[in-house]
């Protein structure tokens, strides 16, 4: 089982039974350490030569092995030596107590509750609600998921269960718990630092990367820079693609296709038509936990269910994007250069004359806008969907709270780095974590795959945190020091090619009646209702299927809320194929 979970306490077999069902979708077979004191379950378990340390892990055996000499010579500061990839929980016999920890970025998830006076935890929520967790709904969660598009909040969607969080561990004794943070993602630029040189860092620390996961035989491939790069720099047999049969924008597999024969590799791709999709919403967002809107991640369940057809791990290239700069937004503050130049209060007036007096949709209103704010007011991540005034007028019942609640305390660590960087933190510690890497393991664990990110590691990120933003950032590029490398292995059209990222044509589908009535049918639903302005739901379903405005995303966003409420809340909780 690709998993960890136990509880404090002595030992509840039939507890422990319900959580291994709850997750059974991760294997069948784990090991068990269980005493007076604790039960702990795990794929690989391990005990230090004298019994008084037990160690339960999620991720390899070099993980499990590495971290239980780490923490027998340095106790909890030896997790931020540890390679990255990983989840555990150590039973300290000698301290009597338990510890938690969470790799440096979250490329493992790990969640806690207590239960009875117990700690009990879980790599997936709902083995905690098996465990007996009461389900009860965060309202808070879904007003900030509303802005976010996922779980942003440590406490999840379910009041009293919490995440661990990317960097953190969690020690309990003598029934009381405490938190710290034990790594975070310090960004120090050089300005001295010369491209080749940071491009040479790169293919070293990528090739011992890949090199360390030999036995992986296949690839999730899109047609951007960081899966080709590993698929060139690994030659691994076997590549996946999804695309969609609403035109070339939505299918990246003749791109995957092209690169995969230049490289004598073997391609498996499949389009995914629209009622495929809209079907399985609900299995996806059973795995997930919690309402889950990145549109792509249903991309990554149809390409995880095609790679688990011939393959057991695959290679998937999530980290340089927020590590080096890949999304289009970051080139936001050297777009709004001239403007941020002028004093705030002229460029608040000239925001409020846009606002005021320039039609919606016209070219340079939002640029006017955007330019009276300061990237802490303007930026909450790679995805910002319904905005603080928008959520309000949605929600029948609100808490008063606003999205710079969540960014404000990250963006405090921050304020000696430029803007462009400032965004990439943030999306560090949120996005990355809370959409991208969560999406990614639980998704493709659902279809019994070991994901395996050779390029989400600490000593990648170290190369990053020193590369100058002129080699991550530029009017006319993103992640310039990535590219750089990779144009050592790859064509220069792939290297430097836009990134697209398994793109879906949810704006299209949703013009069209059949899905257009599926939505209305969910948001005139007693769940709609008792949680929501449903007239304001379906005005913005009416106005998107009008063609009026792209307002996809947010109807997705309640969508799939409303989806995963009937899965978890409505409905008895039971297992998935």
């Amino acid at each position: 089982m690709h998993a960890i979970f136990g509880r404090t306490g002595p030992h509840e077999p039939n507890i422990l039974q319900a959580m291994a069902q709850a997750m059974l979708h991760r294997g069948e077979d784990y090991a068990t350490h269980t005493s007076e004191e604790i039960t702990l379950c795990g794929e690989h378990l391990l005990h230090s030569q004298d019994g008084a340390i037990s160690l339960a892990c999620h991720g390899t055996a070099e993980h499990a092995a590495q971290l239980l000499v780490l923490y027998q010579q340095l106790g909890q500061a030896g997790f931020a030596q540890a390679s990255t990839g990983f989840a555990c929980a150590i039973y300290d016999a000698a301290q009597q107590q338990l510890v938690l920890a969470r790799d440096h970025f979250g490329a493992k998830p790990l969640y806690y509750t207590m239960l009875d006076g117990q700690l009990a935890f879980a790599t997936e929520i709902k083995a905690l609600l098996a465990a007996g967790a009461p389900k009860q709904l965060n309202e808070l969660a879904l007003e900030q998921y509303l802005t976010f598009q996922y779980s942003v909040l440590e406490e999840t969607f379910f009041k009293g269960i919490f995440k661990l969080l990317p960097g953190h561990c969690l020690v309990f004794a003598q029934g009381e718990i405490a938190v710290h943070e034990y790594w975070d993602a310090q960004f120090s630029p050089d300005d001295n630092a010369q491209l080749d040189d940071l491009a040479d860092d790169i293919e070293q620390i990528t090739q011992a990367s890949i090199a360390q996961q030999a036995q992986v035989q296949g690839s999730f491939l899109s047609s951007g820079v960081d899966s080709s790069y590993i698929v060139a720099s690994s030659r691994v047999p076997n590549t996946f693609t999804v695309g969609f049969d609403t035109g070339a924008y939505y299918n990246e597999a003749t791109y995957a296709k092209e690169l995969s024969d230049k490289l004598g590799l073997q391609h498996h791709n499949m389009l995914v038509p629209a009622q495929d999709y809209f079907a399985a919403l609900p299995r996806m967002l059973w795995h997930a936990d919690e309402p889950l809107a990145d549109p792509a991640h249903m991309a990554l369940h149809f390409v995880s269910e095609l790679a688990s057809e011939h393959v057991k791990e695959v290679f998937s290239g999530e980290g340089p994007d927020e590590f080096f700069g890949g999304y289009h937004v970051y080139r936001e503050p050297l777009s709004l250069r001239h403007l941020t130049r002028l004093p705030m209060p002229l460029r608040r007036l000239l925001g409020k004359l846009a606002s005021r007096l320039l039609p919606t949709g016209m070219k340079g209103r939002g640029y006017f806008i955007r330019g009276a704010q300061t990237v802490e007011q303007r930026f909450v991540g790679d995805a910002k969907i319904f905005s603080d005034a928008e959520r309000k007028a949605l929600l029948l019942r609100h808490a008063g709270s606003t999205a710079q609640d969540v960014t404000a305390p990250h963006y405090a660590r921050v304020q000696h780095l430029d803007d462009t960087t400032k965004m990439q933190y943030l999306d560090i510690k949120l996005w990355l974590d809370g959409d991208i890497l969560n999406g990614a393991e639980k998704i493709t664990a659902a279809h019994g795959l070991q994901i395996h990110t050779p390029l989400l590691t600490r000593e990648l990120f170290d190369i990053a945190a020193r590369t100058p933003t002129k080699y991550r950032m530029s009017l006319a590029d993103t992640k310039i020091a990535f590219r750089h490398a990779a144009k050592r292995k790859l064509p220069p059209e792939v290297a430097q090619k836009r990134k697209l990222g398994f793109p879906v044509p949810l704006r299209v589908w949703l013009r069209e009646e059949q899905w257009a009535n599926t939505v209305r049918e969910a948001f005139a639903s007693p769940t709609a209702q008792a949680y929501f302005n449903t007239g304001e739901l379906l005005r913005l379903v009416d106005q998107h299927a009008a063609g009026k405005f792209d307002h996809s995303r947010k109807i997705w966003t309640v969508y799939c809320f409303l989806i995963w409420y009937r899965e978890f809340l409505n409905e008895r909780l039971g297992t998935r194929s």
